[in-house]
């Protein structure tokens, strides 16, 4: 079995003390010193709630590579989960469920690009996303994928196999602004063509 290296990161000696013991003796994980952070495939990061400093060490984390994040939480409210998710976290564990398996299953899962998140609080980070949706993207014509509306009605138009005179014709747009829809999704999205542009909306379930 190959053991995934972990760095433990936590200002609370005690704490610390806590989930190292129960680590260390597991063999899917290999607890690595800070001297060796920078070999670290997760990252968990033990704090009592998600503040500006428990975010602090999230984007310090992030910006030495380590490729996943693990919070262990004391306790965690609606914009802190929000926040920790915007900064890159996989997984999450209260630490009144901090057991030796659930930190293996996390820390594992987390390090197979997977995400681990309490029901309750996934239920919660869902309810979030809707709102987000319906509140502030929505009458914006945006969606979580960075497309407008129409910029999606224009890829699935191309997708058909419609030219840019039909398309124009179809949405009642000139094809000046087709040309401009076109080229902002591939410039924004760093996609090569409108091809590219069309995989992508189809590999994304845009279209």
């Amino acid at each position: 079995m190959r053991r995934v290296p972990v760095h433990l990161s936590s200002t609370d000696v005690i704490s610390r003390a806590g989930v190292v013991s129960q680590l260390r003796p597991r063999p899917e994980v290999l607890l690595l010193d800070d001297a060796e952070a920078d070999r670290a495939e997760v990252a968990v990061i033990i704090t009592d709630g998600i503040d500006e400093s428990s975010l602090r060490t999230l984007r310090a984390t992030r910006s030495r590579g380590t490729p996943a994040l693990v919070l262990v939480v004391t306790q965690v409210d609606d914009a802190g989960l929000v926040a920790a998710v915007e900064h890159g976290v996989a997984g999450i564990v209260r630490r009144s469920e901090a057991s030796a398996d659930r930190l293996v299953s996390v820390v594992r899962a987390a390090a197979a690009g997977e995400g681990a998140v309490p029901p309750d609080l996934l239920g919660r980070l869902l309810q979030q996303v809707g709102a987000l949706q319906r509140e502030v993207l929505g009458p914006r014509g945006l969606t979580f994928s960075g497309l407008a509306d129409r910029e999606v009605e224009v890829l699935r138009l191309v997708a058909d196999g419609f030219d840019t005179a039909e398309i124009a014709a179809k949405l009642s747009y000139s094809q000046r602004t087709i040309k401009n829809i076109l080229h902002d999704v591939t410039n924004r999205l760093h996609l090569r063509n409108r091809c590219h542009a069309v995989a992508y909306a189809l590999r994304n379930g845009l279209i």
